[in-house]
């Protein structure tokens, strides 16, 4: 078997290993094995490529082959290791900028050196290639850094607004469909200089112009850019491989977007467009009214006499890494017989399936985490549903208020249980910058402070109230 032989039949395999990968994470019993079967696919893919291009470039190159190897890989195994779970929505965000600028890189050397053997229309192709795969792996690279710097709040959340915002897309694209027929047409560096400016700012710009309410779904797109960028890649470097995956990871991250975007009653098209016709969200001063608190005891003494109960996370337990008591109280709560729920969001923290990810962490039983479908019904039936972290997701005004800016939203109707208690540092508005009248309505009491240390007063509180009361001195029996 020839080196070339051997190769595309690795890469098949790991194509395939793949494909076994994205089936296995789309449930949560199978997630284990699907990382598993991702990771074989990526070293068979590694291994194949190596040794590939081991027949062409010297002991010099494979020595670099190996120290970047090395090198990229250790800075990988360090951020995942030390990465919290809150950080998690940022780093998949830089990763994906990393994508997209390894792909530029590809577009550029395949300009600067083109095969001897190309010419007449093969030439064209090559030459469109060429320019398709900067502009993607550009956009993807600036819009990936904006998208991370908004998720680490080193900047602002709240959307760009520049005047003719959409003009100068739709500008930008025009522009690109134009050049890119001036490249093809004849090659120069000027032309390719012009397009990587216009796709980096347009990048910058496209991710700028989206409020924070839409990040969840702008990290998918950027997913579904690194994809297609990946796949423009393959094209340049006839790599069977890259083309498969980057089309995998591209049309599974678009569709996951689109699924996020039904689920936030937001357009598709318009917010990867840059929030075309999406109001900016703006923090509300209205008043709504008084709030009323709550302790750690007198939540405990509820939860004793409840009937049934629904935790509906949020980001907030995330960033107080409450998911451990939270399970604890789940777990004390089911053995006094209290039906213990969890009810999910699709977009609830800053990344798909955050939450459900973080609630496995804990040994939460799968069977007992819904999805918000599948919960909705039965708030009005239950005893107490304890908020914790959760802002925008739980919002009424969603359904209730046509111009508040997360108006018709699908949220989780918590305000229909009996008793509501939010768990929440301070009053202050969620990330999409809404106030949330849930928290003055009558049903619904305010616990302030770190999730993480409630969640272990309430514990203490129910071990207290389950206590035997000590007899006094000189009781007769």
């Amino acid at each position: 078997m020839t080196t070339d032989t051997a190769a595309q039949a690795a890469y098949v395999v790991a194509a395939l290993l793949f494909i076994l990968s994205l089936a296995g994470l789309s449930q949560h019993k199978t997630s284990r094995s699907g990382v598993v079967w991702g990771i074989a696919g990526m070293v068979v893919a590694l291994a194949a490529t190596v040794g590939l291009a081991s027949r062409s470039i010297t002991a010099t190159g494979l020595v670099l082959i190996a120290v970047a190897t090395a090198f990229g890989a250790g800075i990988g195994l360090w951020r995942a290791r030390v990465v919290e779970m809150t950080g998690m929505p940022e780093l998949i965000a830089i990763m994906h900028s990393l994508v997209g600028l390894a792909a530029a890189f590809v577009g550029w050397n395949g300009y600067l050196d083109v095969d001897a053997e190309l010419s007449g229309s093969l030439l064209g192709i090559h030459h469109a290639e060429v320019f398709i795969g900067v502009f993607i792996g550009a956009v993807t690279f600036t819009g990936s850094v904006v998208a991370y710097l908004k998720l680490s709040a080193r900047i602002n959340s709240r959307p760009l607004t520049l005047p003719g915002k959409h003009i100068l897309n739709i500008g930008a694209l025009v522009a690109f469909v134009g050049l890119t027929v001036a490249f093809v047409a004849r090659p120069g560096l000027g032309l390719l200089i012009a397009v990587t400016v216009i796709a980096l700012a347009l990048g910058a710009h496209l991710v700028a112009s989206i409020g924070g309410g839409d990040m969840p779904v702008v990290v998918s797109m950027l997913n579904s850019y690194s994809g297609w960028a990946a796949a423009a890649s393959g094209f340049l470097l006839a790599n069977n491989l890259l083309i498969v995956t980057g089309a995998l990871v591209g049309s599974s991250g678009a569709y996951l977007s689109y699924i996020m975007c039904k689920a936030m009653n937001r357009s598709f098209l318009s917010v990867i467009a840059g929030g075309f016709g999406t109001p900016a969200a703006a923090a509300e001063d209205d008043e709504h009214g008084e709030h009323r608190e709550i302790n750690a005891e007198e939540t405990a003494e509820l939860l004793r006499d409840a009937t049934s109960v629904i935790i509906t996370p949020g980001y907030g337990m995330a960033v107080a890494q409450a998911q451990y008591p939270v399970a604890e109280l789940a777990r004390k709560l089911r053995e006094r017989g209290v039906e213990v729920r969890f009810g999910i969001h699709p977009v609830a923290g800053r990344l798909p399936g955050h939450m459900n990810v973080l609630l496995a962490e804990a040994n939460v039983p799968y069977d007992i985490v819904l999805e918000m479908d599948e919960i909705n019904d039965d708030f009005a039936a239950t005893s107490v549903v304890l908020v914790i972290g959760a802002n925008d997701t739980v919002n009424p005004a969603a359904t209730d208020n046509p111009t508040s800016p997360i108006a018709g939203m699908p949220v989780l109707h918590v305000w229909e249980a009996a008793n509501v208690i939010v768990f929440k540092r301070s009053m202050a508005a969620g990330y999409a910058g809404v106030q949330n009248p849930l928290f003055f309505r009558e049903n619904t009491q305010m616990l302030f402070g770190d999730a993480k240390q409630r969640v272990e007063d309430i514990l203490r509180g129910l071990d207290s109230l389950d206590a035997p009361v000590p007899e006094m001195a000189g009781t007769t029996r």
